[in-house]
């Protein structure tokens, strides 16, 4: 099979990047090596393509860094070790859907409970108490409180912060969403509907647009994984 000669110029454009960065990429082994003229210039063909766009769209799927390992995994001559890490990551996703959903039934129970129920504590707990409860440091829940989700109030002459029932509960529903990788300004909306209307209209939104995400990541693993398999058997039957 023939190979057409690219200029550096002629990839950078197909991959909308600059010729510096396919540069970068064939000195960091994501494109195979490359031949040189006398002159010390490197000698670019379609195997060079073919190998950009798959590692371009493996990073839209997997992550850069991901699709860079399984890059010069192929190029180091190790099949099995690429297509490992393909699963690896196909796994993690496996889990994140599983996550999102032991998350979603949680929260929901968590938002239903009434914060003076009999699940909840009796009386007020200190920061160190609430930590220890949920399994987390006290120093996150004073992050919490910086952003504003939580509320403790403090002790005359002391300071002392002290959680009732329902700062609790909150606390728990943030460390789920946490787990969930929802940035803190999207917990406050959350928390913001449950107080103001006991309405979980906001957390559904928020699980939905997880969901929609997760998603989209699967679609775009499947078309790295494509561009992958195309660039692999090409060049097997090289």
């Amino acid at each position: 099979m023939s190979h057409r000669a690219l200029r550096p110029v002629d990839l950078a454009r197909e991959a909308g990047v600059s010729t510096q960065q396919i540069r970068n990429y064939a000195d960091a082994g994501i494109l195979p090596p490359a031949e040189r003229t006398a002159a010390g210039y490197r000698r670019f063909d379609t195997r060079h393509r073919e190998a950009l766009l798959a590692y371009r769209a493996l990073a839209k799927g997997y992550g850069w860094e991901a699709a860079r390992s399984i890059m010069l995994a192929v190029h180091d001559g190790d099949l099995a070790g690429a297509l490992a890490l393909v699963d690896a990551c196909h796994a993690a996703l496996h889990q994140q859907r599983l996550a999102l959903r032991a998350t979603g039934e949680a929260l929901e129970a968590v938002a239903g409970q009434d914060p003076g129920g009999p699940a909840a504590p009796q009386s007020a707990l200190r920061i160190g108490e609430v930590a220890a409860l949920l399994g987390v440091r006290a120093s996150a829940l004073r992050v919490w409180e910086t952003a504003g989700l939580l509320t403790p109030q403090r002790e005359p002459g002391t300071g002392y912060r002290w959680y009732g029932p329902a700062e609790v509960r909150d606390a728990r529903m943030i460390l789920m969403l946490r787990q969930g990788r929802y940035p803190l300004a999207r917990i406050g909306d959350v928390l913001d509907g449950l107080r103001r209307t006991g309405s979980t209209e906001a957390l559904r939104a928020a699980l939905s647009e997880r969901g929609a995400a997760l998603a989209s990541t699967a679609v775009a693993m499947l078309e790295g994984s494509a561009r992958l398999h195309d660039y692999v058997t090409g060049a097997a039957a090289r």
